[in-house]
């Protein structure tokens, strides 16, 4: 069965790239990433994609007059190369509804956030702020609502009674980078599906184990 091709969008150091280069290095695994693609040009998740062998290419949004017309570049980019999934991973630029569409359930993000709860930005700190116990991330297709798409994959993290943000996000950038690839995976085997708004996921497999923060 042929690998499916991958694009990457970045626009900082790409820690989420290299968890995907890493698992596409499995001769297993259903997808191949071959286009990392970044909005600022001095990314270091460039670097990452050319110490890779994967083209690595700058589209810097500040050389487009308008969002379209920065993603009519993206659109154009993606499809002369015979994309067929893209992967958001730390690409800190909201795409029209127009391109979202064009690449409807072939375009996943990674949020640091158990979505619905805490969509958009400052999420480890509004959460600590909220005094919830758990927070953790979310991979899920994009649509034009932001961070609304449906659910693929989540991972669960404790909030911990000396957590800061940043602590709190070291913690949950962990369980991103083993989230993502199963993400990617799971839709490049074309083991997902969508019905009224959710992603079901054929062969899936869920603990029913209860999580209790804190533990006695």
């Amino acid at each position: 069965m042929a690998k499916a091709r991958v694009a990457v969008l970045i626009s900082g150091s790409g820690t989420n790239l290299q968890a995907l280069i890493d698992s596409a290095r499995d001769p297993a695994y259903p997808a191949q990433i071959v286009l990392v693609i970044s909005n600022r040009p001095g990314a270091f998740g460039l670097t990452r994609a050319q110490n890779a062998g994967i083209e690595a290419l700058v589209l810097d949004h500040k050389g487009f007059p308008t969002r379209a017309d920065f993603d009519a570049a993206l659109d154009q980019a993606l499809r002369a190369r015979d994309i067929e999934l893209v992967c958001m991973a730390g690409f800190m630029r909201l795409l029209t509804p127009g391109f979202v569409e064009k690449w409807a359930n072939k375009l996943i993000n990674v949020h640091p956030a158990l979505l619905p709860a805490f969509p958009g930005l400052d999420v480890q700190q509004r959460a600590i702020d909220a005094g919830v116990r758990f927070s953790g991330c979310t991979v899920h297709f994009v649509t034009a609502e932001m961070d609304a798409g449906p659910i693929l994959v989540q991972a669960v993290v404790p909030i911990l009674g000396d957590d800061t943000a940043d602590s709190l996000s070291d913690r949950i950038r962990v369980q991103e980078h083993k989230a993502f690839p199963l993400a990617l995976k799971l839709v490049a085997q074309g083991r997902v599906s969508i019905e009224n708004g959710c992603a079901l996921i054929k062969d899936a497999a869920a603990s029913s184990d209860c999580l209790i923060n804190p533990a006695n």
